[in-house]
């Protein structure tokens, strides 16, 4: 194998860090991974960096051996690296590159007073979890580490500096640190000239300079190679493609990067993205981000996907436990979402929110998870199950009927990540969800690090002045085996009938909040 013919996608999702190396065909030749988990800290969802740095480095080493195994090669070089993470978020460092606070995730809604007020001055949606939210907060709350502040990242943009030693970052992950307009590719200038008169601060200054896809973004050095394998035997010299938020890898993993496309990505978080065509109107519950070559996106975020579906499944293998069975993981999920779809369609009366963080949707700081059912609720196991992927996207349902509303046009939505392993389950509950048919890919489990080797592979070996839409349709995707789901009107009345009990019953979910 010439390892200068492949390229590494390497990605830090919420639970898992993951890799893999494609060949010129597009094919995964070895995969590495390595799990981990966010931590509350002082009130504070975080990781810290020694573990982001401990992690790529165990991931890494997942690939080479798995490398080694197959082709009885050392990984010492490839033809590109691609890094990305968890979108958003807070990193701020001083002039000597020292963190100034905990890494503050996605995962916090500790901004709202900041994400309010910065949406009425730009007229544009700013979700709490966006970069500028976190720094306007702390602003706002005069902490310490402010004046201290020399520039802020987030962690794909993090990681790319120290494999590289620039301050650079794809379009896509841009996107939800600050607006961007679409026309010049860049933060936009309006709303960079409002923030600076408001704070008396050079917000460029402290920003990642933005790039595109097929961009040049620097070279990995050998502190970088050493950071990432510190065995010694990674070459430096790598070439780096622009780092991408998750749903930027996401929407390429789905070859949902053309206008009026659209994917969902269900994991720990679920989100949806749908390129549009045409202006919408400021909501709340939307953020607009864009591809990695600057397409204006709709996104409908929800910080509470599986989170709870993985402590019941935990639950049900303690009981198989007491009695000595052992069910291996992959069995035991498989058979518990499959009889999900024996359930009644409206769930049988049983509710369920899967809150273990806030949710800016629906407009809650914080989460109870929560199941709720009356004394005559059909109360089966099938139904219990339904209800819990019911819920997983419950939150996102609400953001997409909103789009709905704006009459936004879909030709295809695909579905991707940890939620449609099972097969068919996740996409006809999906489908049932926002009525649209719903694709998977056989990439679908492995989105993220597989769409970030893509844009790697585009870099490389695309054509002259071939755009990623083209490369993606013509030389990836063409003979892509896919599936594709569509509910049927029972089921999309009975998602539709949970919705509305769901939306009805909020306000318990909010009094558990302050009760508990």
């Amino acid at each position: 194998m010439n390892l200068k013919e492949t390229v590494i996608g390497i990605e830090l999702g919420s639970t898992r860090i993951k890799s893999v190396l494609l060949g010129r065909d597009h094919q995964v030749l070895a995969s590495g991974s390595f799990t981990w988990e966010n931590s509350l800290v002082n009130g504070i969802w975080t990781y810290s960096l020694t573990e982001v740095q401990n992690g790529l480095q165990a991931c890494f080493a997942d690939l080479k051996r798995d490398v080694k195994e197959k082709y009885a090669q050392n990984l010492t070089t490839t033809g590109a690296i691609g890094i990305s993470a968890m979108m958003h978020g807070y990193l701020p460092f001083d002039k000597d590159d020292n963190q100034l606070c905990e890494f503050r995730t996605w995962r916090n809604t500790i901004t709202a007073a900041a994400a309010e007020k910065l949406t009425a001055l730009f007229g544009f949606n700013i979700p709490q979890r966006w970069s500028i939210a976190h720094l306007y907060q702390a602003m706002i709350h005069q902490e310490a580490h402010v004046p201290n502040i020399a520039y802020i990242t987030t962690l794909a943009g993090y990681v790319h500096y120290k494999l590289t030693g620039k301050k650079v970052m794809g379009v896509g992950e841009a996107s939800g640190m600050f607006p961007i307009d679409s026309n010049t590719n860049q933060y936009d200038a309006e709303m960079v000239k409002k923030f600076n008169e408001l704070t008396g601060v050079d917000l460029l200054s402290l920003l990642p300079e933005v790039l595109s896809a097929g961009d040049e973004a620097g070279n990995l050095t050998k502190e970088g190679a050493l950071y990432l394998d510190p065995s010694g035997e990674l070459e430096a010299g790598i070439p780096l493609v622009p780092c991408e938020g998750d749903a930027g890898t996401g929407m390429v993993a789905t070859n949902s990067v053309r206008v009026r496309t659209g994917n969902v990505s269900a994991g720990t978080s679920d989100f949806a993205m749908v390129v549009v065509d045409k202006k919408l109107k400021v909501h709340r519950e939307i953020d607009m981000v864009t591809t990695p070559v600057g397409r204006p996106v709709a996104m409908v975020h929800c910080n509470n996907c599986t989170s709870d579906i993985n402590a019941w499944i935990s639950l049900f293998r303690e009981s198989i436990d007491l009695f000595g069975f052992t069910v291996d993981t992959n069995t035991l999920y498989t058979k518990l979402f499959k009889v999900a779809l024996e359930g009644d369609n409206d769930c049988g009366d049983l509710l369920s929110y899967n809150y273990y963080s806030g949710e800016g949707v629906t407009d809650l700081d914080q989460g109870r998870p929560l199941f709720i059912r009356k004394a005559d609720s059909a109360f089966s196991l099938a139904n219990f199950m339904r209800t819990h992927l019911y819920s997983a996207l419950a939150t996102l349902k609400i953001g997409m009927d909103i789009l709905s509303e704006e009459n936004v046009e879909i030709d295809k939505i695909y579905g991707h990540g940890g939620f449609f392993k099972t097969e068919e389950v996740g996409q006809r509950i999906l489908s049932a969800a926002i009525n649209t048919p719903v694709s998977v890919m056989q990439t679908a489990g492995e989105g993220g690090p597989y769409g970030m080797a893509l844009l790697c592979a585009y870099a490389l070996w695309r054509g002259k002045d071939e755009t990623l839409e083209d490369y993606l349709d013509n030389k990836v995707f063409a003979s892509c085996e896919s599936s594709t789901v569509m509910a049927d009107k029972a089921e999309v009345d009975g998602f539709n009938k949970f919705i509305r009990q769901y939306k009805n019953c909020l306000e318990v979910e909010k009094t558990a909040i302050r009760r508990f």
